[in-house]
Order: structure tokens, then C-alpha cells, then sequence
């Protein structure tokens, strides 16, 4: 190649090559985003989630997990249905008035049990064949 062909072509690469246009920094939206969501729900949960361990028996407590907050009601899964009955029973008894006004400034309004489970780990039964 002669020097006349090496030179056309470092031109043509030079206009077209464009360098990418700078991104804005992502960083400080995503600190905006979570002082402004995050934050200010966890600051929720966390009060809730003290109450609840205060308030609840620490035997039943082993056997709930806090699902849930939305619009004021509270999701609770219970992990069995004795445990479900044991911790219903509670409630109706005055436990879920004591819950609820000590967790008034979170907007908590109403407490809803579920069975279910909460981990992922596979139960193991024993083969009945």
C-alpha cells in the first residue's frame, strides 16, 4: 500500500469512529430514589417488625413472618394451621389492638393471617410405600 492509501484510510476511520457521548452518573439518582422508597419503607417496617416481636409471643414468633404491608394491612404468613389458630385467637384477644396502636404512625390498620411458608428449602417426608 502506498503511503497516500494508508492516509485515506486513518481518515476514514477517524470520521467513522464517533466516541459514545457520556452518560450521565448514575449514582445520585439511585441515592434519590432510595431516600425517597426505601428508606422511608424500611423506616416502616422496621418499627413494625420491633412491635411485632414485643407484642407476640416469641413462641409464635418463631412460626410468623411479616409478608406484607400494603394500604395499611398487614400480611402475616404462619408456617401452620395450629400455630394460625394460636396466633388468631391472640389477636381477637386484644393483641391486634395492642399492634395497632403501636404501630399507628406506620399506617397500620389491619392484620391478616395466612398459611403458608415462608423458606425455600424443600420439606422432607418420609415415603409412605
Amino acid at each position: 500500500m502506498s503511503g497516500s492509501h494508508v492516509a485515506e484510510l486513518r481518515r476514514l476511520q477517524k470520521a467513522k469512529t464517533h466516541s459514545p457521548t457520556p452518560a450521565a452518573a448514575l449514582g445520585p439518582e439511585m441515592i434519590d430514589f432510595f431516600k425517597q422508597f426505601v428508606a422511608k419503607r424500611q423506616t416502616k417496617l422496621a418499627k413494625l417488625a420491633e412491635s411485632w416481636v414485643e407484642l407476640v409471643p416469641s413462641t409464635l414468633c418463631d412460626h410468623c413472618a411479616l409478608e406484607s404491608l400494603s394500604r395499611g394491612t398487614l400480611t402475616v404468613i404462619v408456617d401452620s394451621s395450629s400455630h394460625l389458630y394460636e396466633l388468631k385467637q391472640l389477636l381477637l384477644a386484644g393483641l391486634q389492638a395492642q399492634i395497632l396502636i403501636a404501630c399507628k404512625s406506620a399506617g397500620l390498620r389491619k392484620i391478616v393471617l395466612k398459611a403458608g411458608r415462608w423458606d425455600e428449602s424443600p420439606r422432607k417426608f418420609k415415603n409412605r410405600e
